[in-house]
């Protein structure tokens, strides 16, 4: 049995929220709380009070987890959903930064979305996929980087939840046959998002994908990461060169922008001006000029970059290095005396080295040009509440390099991890840092293993082998980001 709220405006106006019920009504108070609004509370529970003062920062958390939890049990079952009418209340204005946790706007297809968007961050989502399918409208949550199904609903209601989506998201709802891509700006009781909306059309109708954008992870530093102190030590010491390229290389999804923020955010410190050209723009950051690219209007990464070198930064970020244009702006932009931050699409961080020179970069200009490069991947972290021990067996022991029978740990599911075994995810990170020696061999045209062998002393399967080890993870996940083909006892 659930705890009972309070009404949402009426917590959040008097700076009050019921944590329990019971023998007593456990009540958090804000700083400057109304004690006024005590006296009704007594009232409405029907039992004594016992007051828990709360800092401002602890009680808004406490506050998002208390109704934020409600999610899809209060707002989404699909019998309340009216199929009748209603198709006026999805065309209302939404505000600049509506706040989901507000009951006033109840429609039913509204609640649903709002139930679902705060369900999802409740969840520690990052994506929300709504795809319209013949016998059913199928919502799921991709958790951890996994999808996972939440809700089949009536196939009826498919374009009506799309146009409330694009309303909010500022779209427009009678263009259905081209993909649109727009933002809404939310906030959950006490915590800002950005949600990514990306609509396209499919035989069913149209799908749509949001990418909710925490915007305290634009926060995060270095150390936040869970770099191993090697990899740690090499960004830190590359992001305080004058000049050069720093990369950061692995697939979609693998935390690439959030890696490129901590770093900088160590330089963002008003001595410097730091540039930005991202498609798009995930998190605002105060101090940071940053632009998006319009390729409908001709603003790509190439153009971007070029306009921003004639703005006198000292930094410059590129969201990715897709072309040999942009590559070879970004290899001048260093010479000239800015520091570049960028990312490449590539398995490992030799292979960006290879990628660059296949774009037509000159091999001595890399060499003088690339001082670190960074190849990660997200791994699932094992639930530490429901972990179990067991021995090896000759297969997994021979992938991780152990004796049979060592003790390896393996997902079981609980409450804590919504049944699923792992909970949250970690980093695995290799360093290719550019030494005299590599400086050599770049120039040399040397070939991605004899770069791999001279500059990497750890790598990505070696490091997600030692997670293993610690029980951090398991053979599975270590094998899902590194292949089947690598060598026994490297994953």
């Amino acid at each position: 049995m659930t705890t009972p709220m309070l009404a949402y405006g009426f917590a959040k106006r008097n700076g009050v929220v019921l944590l329990s019920l019971g023998e007593r009504a456990v009540i958090g108070v804000r700083e400057g709380y109304d004690p006024m609004a005590l006296v009704e509370i007594r009232r409405a529970v029907g039992a004594p009070l016992a007051i828990e003062p709360m800092t401002a920062p602890v009680f808004d958390r406490k506050f998002s987890e208390v109704y934020a939890g409600a999610g899809l049990a209060t707002a989404s079952s699909a019998d309340s959903l009216d199929l009748e009418g209603g198709l006026g209340l999805l065309l209302e204005d939404m505000p600049a930064a509506a706040d989901l946790l507000d009951p006033q706007d109840d429609a039913p297809v509204i609640r649903l979305i709002n139930g679902l968007i705060a369900e999802a961050v409740r969840l520690g989502a990052s994506d929300i996929h709504i795809e319209p399918f013949e016998k059913a409208l199928i919502v799921r949550l991709r958790i951890d980087g996994v999808l996972t199904e939440v809700l089949s609903l009536s196939p009826r209601i498919a374009a009506m939840l799309v146009s409330r989506v694009k309303v909010m998201a500022k779209l427009d709802i009678a263009e259905k046959r081209v993909p649109q891509d727009g933002r809404i700006s939310l906030a959950l009781g006490g915590k800002s998002l950005d949600v990514r909306v990306s609509t396209l059309p499919a035989r069913m109708g149209e799908r749509v994908v949001m990418r909710i954008l925490d915007k305290d992870q634009a926060g995060l530093r270095l150390s936040d990461l869970g770099m191993s102190p090697d990899v740690l030590s090499a960004l830190e010491t590359a992001v305080r060169e004058p000049h050069g390229i720093i990369l950061v290389t692995g697939p979609t999804g693998s935390g690439k922008t959030t890696t490129l923020y901590a770093a900088l955010a160590v330089l963002n410190d008003n001595s410097r001006n730091i540039l930005t050209i991202e498609d798009p723009v995930e998190y605002a950051v105060h101090g940071i000029g940053q632009t998006q690219v319009n390729t409908k209007v001709g603003m790509t990464f190439a153009a971007g970059l070029r306009a921003i070198l004639r703005q006198d930064p000292d930094v410059v970020m590129v969201g990715e290095i897709r072309d040999s244009e942009t590559a070879q702006i970004a290899v001048q932009a260093s010479l000239t005396g800015h520091l570049v931050l960028s990312t490449v699409h590539t398995n490992d961080a030799a292979g960006a080295v290879v990628r660059l020179r296949d774009m037509g970069v000159e091999p001595f200009l890399l060499a003088s040009t690339l001082r670190l490069v960074i190849a990660q991947r997200l791994v699932r972290r094992l639930c530490e509440h429901c972990r179990t021990p067991e021995p090896a067996d000759a297969a997994t022991a021979a992938l991780v390099g152990l004796p049979e029978g060592e003790i390896l740990y393996r997902p079981v599911g609980c409450a804590h991890c919504g049944h699923t075994g792992y909970q949250g995810r970690i980093g695995v990170y290799e360093a290719l840092r550019v030494d005299d020696h590599l400086r050599r061999l770049i120039g040399g045209n040397a070939s991605e293993q004899e770069i791999t062998e001279a500059g990497l002393d750890r790598r990505l399967g070696q490091e997600a082998r030692n997670y293993v080890l610690a029980g951090l993870t398991t053979v599975e996940e270590a094998l899902r980001i590194t292949g089947q083909g690598a060598r026994d006892g490297d994953l």
